[in-house]
């Protein structure tokens, strides 16, 4: 078993999509440690704002297989690929980390950078992983987030119930 760190991002149908991202992952995977849920301005183009969160939880499936499982969510829950990188999105599930796994292969990088460089994803994955290291700096999630440049973007927590 290995345990996982997803980020889940969405600017269209926010809410619905954030729930129907979170369902699939329980039928895919099982139990989910979820963060609050944040609202973002869009990073990278002009678009609505996005709900993202990070999600913790078990696996066994291999690490492709897994990255594959989280396209497979994405594609059924109606995300256009046919666009540019950064443009609005149904869904969007980027596998942070799997362990401690180094890994750059076959278009998939881990730990993902976005986690050193985005208030969206760092602030959630200090909250429901604050002791654990980063496998690249071994510097703990919540000292990351602690010398964070906050003013870097706009980020909020929102209620959100499941």
């Amino acid at each position: 078993m290995a345990t996982i760190y997803i980020s889940l991002g969405s600017n269209i149908n926010r809410e619905s999509n954030t729930r129907a991202g979170v369902e699939a992952l329980r039928q895919a995977f099982g139990e989910l440690i979820l963060s609050s849920v944040y609202e973002s301005e869009a990073v990278g183009f002009d678009g609505d704002a996005f709900y993202n969160m990070v999600i913790a939880c078990e696996v066994v499936s291999a690490v492709h297989d897994t990255n594959q499982i989280l396209r497979d969510i994405e594609d059924v829950n109606g995300r256009d690929r046919t666009g540019p990188k950064f443009s609005s999105r149904t869904l969007d599930l980027d596998l942070l980390l799997y362990d401690d796994l180094i890994l750059d292969e076959h278009g998939l990088t881990l730990p993902r950078g976005e986690i050193l460089k985005n208030a969206f994803v760092l602030w959630p994955m200090a909250e429901i992983a604050p002791d654990l290291k980063h496998p690249e700096t071994q510097t703990s999630y919540a000292e990351l987030w602690s010398a964070f440049d906050k003013n870097k973007e706009s980020l909020k927590p929102i209620e959100f119930s499941f």
